[in-house]
């Protein structure tokens, strides 16, 4: 029998593409998702890509009572992967305690409902870089601090950490593997999945394909006055594909007890920084497409630079980031298109 692998945020844009890759890898999956930030129709491109069907649960995983009874019609998961969790950062800014309370609530009934089972679980966290703050120094490795967060949704992700590691000290069945992402783009390949942003997006690249699709006059560079090479903020892009793959991967070492303790992390990343203007630059370049870009003032949370040292993961996990930046854009671009039937 297959392994079954529930996957909460199932629909959006990362756990969307871990669908496919744990569909091709012989998993069976159940989808949790409130589409929130997500559509239903994602499961139509899943099916495309794989041949099969995924179950599909709407869930708010801030009701205790529905996650409970959830665990209770599938008493044989042998493993979560957890996206679901608002991710903004300038939005956790200004909507702090909505983040807190979806964020961490739902975590927590997660872990109540799978202390009820008293079986081993096999628990993979979607972290985020933002736990660094601003590092001390580049590339960041996994033994850098974890500093004070500096927005609401990276305190979020720290508090996530914590509580998941606290839980493996406890509880001897539960296996955690936490990923810290450093920041994802593009879309698959066959262009049946990608980045849906549900109203203005928050993201770099979304807002630079729909700025090339005529939705936004212009791109707000937000701060041109950084320590930075060409004043812009720095930051690791990973393809989504790339970064999807690690997560079956990390899956299969758990599900092996292949961990050296309960609770790992690895930061995934392509190990490579590029600036703001770098990446609309090299899109101007794939696309053919010249954007109006007006440098604004900085942005509350922001940090200046951050990229990964992706050695712990290459070497343990034996995983690493194929795709470069110009292929990740290209598919953006791609995906843009498809949804806009241009």
């Amino acid at each position: 029998m297959p392994s079954k692998i529930l996957v909460t945020g199932g629909l959006g844009y990362i756990g969307s593409h871990t669908c496919v890759e744990l569909i091709q890898q012989g998993f069976e999956i159940i989808i949790v998702d409130d589409l929130s930030n997500s559509s239903k129709n994602v499961l139509d491109g899943i099916k495309k890509i794989t041949g099969i069907s995924p179950k599909f649960v709407k869930l708010d995983l801030r009701d205790r009572k529905e996650v409970n009874l959830l665990f209770q019609y599938h008493p044989d998961l042998t493993g979560i992967i957890h996206f679901a969790a608002y991710k903004a950062v300038g939005e956790s800014v200004k909507q702090p305690l909505e983040y807190y309370e979806n964020n961490i609530s739902s975590l927590i009934y997660l872990l109540q409902a799978i202390e009820s089972k008293g079986q081993r679980c096999s628990f993979i966290f979607s972290s985020s870089c933002t736990v660094y703050g601003q590092a001390d120094q580049l590339p960041i490795t996994e033994q850098d601090p974890v500093k004070k967060a500096e927005s609401p949704y990276g305190n979020t992700k720290q508090i996530g950490e914590e509580i998941l590691y606290d839980n493996t000290r406890s509880n001897d069945l539960l296996k955690v593997i936490s990923l810290r992402y450093f920041n994802p783009i593009g879309a698959h390949s066959s262009i049946e999945i990608g980045e849906l942003s549900k109203g203005k997006p928050q993201n770099l690249v979304p807002f630079i394909t729909q700025t090339a699709a005529g939705i936004h006059q212009k791109i707000n560079v937000f701060g041109g006055d950084y320590p930075t090479d060409d004043g812009t903020c720095v930051r690791d892009y990973i393809h989504v594909v790339d970064l999807a793959k690690a997560h079956v991967v990390g899956l299969k070492r758990m599900i092996a007890d292949e961990q050296s303790e309960n609770f790992e992390v690895f930061n995934l990343g392509t190990g490579k920084g590029n600036s703001v203007l770098e990446v609309i630059k090299t899109f101007e370049k794939i696309s053919g497409i010249s954007l109006n870009h007006e440098i604004v003032d900085r942005r509350s949370g922001d940090i200046v630079e951050a990229y990964a040292d992706t050695s712990k993961a290459n070497e343990i996990l034996g995983w690493q980031a194929i795709n470069n930046l110009e292929m990740a854009l290209k598919t953006a671009w791609e995906w843009e298109k498809k949804i806009r039937n241009k």
